[in-house]
């Protein structure tokens, strides 16, 4: 045992004193505070406060609804040929053309949209609905329709996502908070165990190549040595990843206010409260019918554009971070030790890390499987027969299991899915021992898989 933790000393004081490890550390949190930082500043700011003017040609006799102008957009109707504006629409200060050629209403046509630069995708997106809307309204006026009945069917509809506990207590939840919060748990798990794993399997690589491998075998036994690789080098992405969170957290805040301002967060905060207490009104029917449309219509706004900080504060409050963390503290150290000891076996197996590809991929294709099962299916279905195997399987479980956890799992089967886990690691790390204590003193023979299942039947 003393020689397995002067070993795990070894690993991870030779790691974390390296300048790429201290440099890595402290420049993530920076780098991720600092895109927070810009998402937040552009977020409450407008990212769409780009403004287009556009020249509007209806050649079209049939339709004489015109487009409304909005916050970002303006429609301006020309009664001259298409020709002429093409020739003076930049000189009259407009960026692009919107032509509407003579086509039927209800199968339009021919329509384009032109100017000296390319249109984005977010602007034809909103020219076309925007014509959708006028295309529709003309046709619903046609059909005998009044204004004011039209105003009223255009309802704008907010829906609370609630939470119902086994004693029929209601708590609130976020479906986009958890989406995002188990996707990138399950981005990050798969990002550390296929970092730090592949980091046990070239250090083996390089002890086996530079000999050092032959003086340190004579003092400890191979497993030792291989479990010693293995946990220093967890330890080593635990206290990485303890120093994110830390950091992160602490850099985020003065990022936000350094974007944004104290006046922007009181102001975001002020419209959260705003939009939940017109929330209870409306519940409570306090107001008349017209009003609530107008307060809610006028409340959305103020969301949109200045409460994203204040949404997304309102959303990560109603889950339990604390937990999320510390499961995925156990995650990440199960799912890398499982997975590791494969990597030490494939490490000790080879001279060199280009001999290590015809391995390496069966060892990732589970982790691969479950990465993009996780993201597609499980935030989909997170209650499903698919999502529930692939959180107990040992292969797949570390990323699968964070990507279900924010949306409520069951502790049975969290507890079933670590102790599953636990015996994976035990079974692979058996598993590899039994290849590493041949295969780290095997040299220049490139190594078959038929080979190395003879190492595994090879007795002591």
């Amino acid at each position: 045992m003393n020689k397995i933790l002067l070993i795990i000393q070894r690993e991870y004081l030779s790691r974390v004193k390296k300048k790429s490890f201290i440099l890595m550390t402290l420049l993530t949190p920076v780098i991720i505070a600092a895109f927070y930082g810009i998402m937040i500043y552009f977020s409450l700011q407008g990212a769409t406060s780009t403004f287009h003017k556009v020249a509007v040609v209806n050649n079209n006799s049939r339709l004489t609804e015109k487009l409304n102008s909005g916050k970002n957009i303006s429609y301006t109707y020309f009664s001259t040929s298409l020709q002429d504006v093409k020739k003076n629409y930049i000189k009259e200060g407009f960026d692009y053309i919107l032509y509407l050629p003579d086509f039927p209403l209800d199968a339009p046509k021919g329509i384009q949209l032109m100017g000296d630069k390319q249109a984005s995708l977010a602007l034809n997106s909103k020219v076309a609905n925007d014509l959708e809307e006028t295309l529709r309204t003309q046709q619903l006026k046609a059909s005998g329709i009044a204004q004011q009945d039209l105003d009223r069917l255009s309802t704008s509809i907010d829906i609370d996502t609630m939470k119902i506990d086994e004693n029929g207590k209601e708590e609130d939840s976020s479906a986009g908070a958890t989406t995002i919060i188990g996707s990138a748990a399950g981005i990050l798990m798969f990002m550390f165990i296929l970092l730090y794993g592949i980091q046990v399997m070239r250090g083996v690589i390089e002890e086996k190549t530079s000999r050092i491998i032959e003086v340190m075998i004579s003092s400890v036994k191979p497993f030792q040595l291989m479990m010693g690789k293995i946990i220093g080098i967890a330890l080593v992405g635990l206290t990485q990843f303890i120093l994110w969170i830390v950091l992160t957290t602490a850099i985020s805040a003065v990022a936000v206010q350094f974007f944004t301002g104290k006046d922007k967060v009181a102001q975001t905060m002020q419209s959260a409260s705003t939009l939940n207490s017109n929330k209870d009104t409306v519940k409570a029917g306090q107001t008349a019918a017209g009003s609530q449309q107008t307060e809610k219509a006028e409340v959305q706004d103020k969301l949109t554009e200045s409460g994203p900080v204040a949404y997304v504060q309102k959303s990560l409050a109603h889950l339990d971070l604390t937990k999320i963390i510390l499961v995925f503290i156990f995650f990440f150290l199960g799912g890398y030790l499982f997975y590791s000891a494969l990597y030490a076996a494939i490490g000790s197996a080879v001279d060199s890390e280009t001999e290590t590809q015809q391995f390496v991929m069966p060892v990732m294709m589970p982790l691969f499987v479950g990465y993009a099962l996780s993201l597609s299916v499980i935030s989909n279905d997170p209650y499903g027969p698919i999502a529930f195997w692939l959180s107990m399987i040992p292969f797949t479980s570390p990323i699968a299991m964070m990507v279900r956890l924010p949306y409520g799992v069951p502790d049975w089967q969290l507890g079933l899915s670590m102790v599953l886990l636990i015996i994976g690691f035990i079974g692979t790390v058996w598993f590899a021992s039994k290849i590493y204590r041949v295969g780290i003193l095997m040299y220049g023979k490139k190594t078959s898989l038929k080979e190395m299942i003879k190492w595994f039947t090879y007795k002591n």
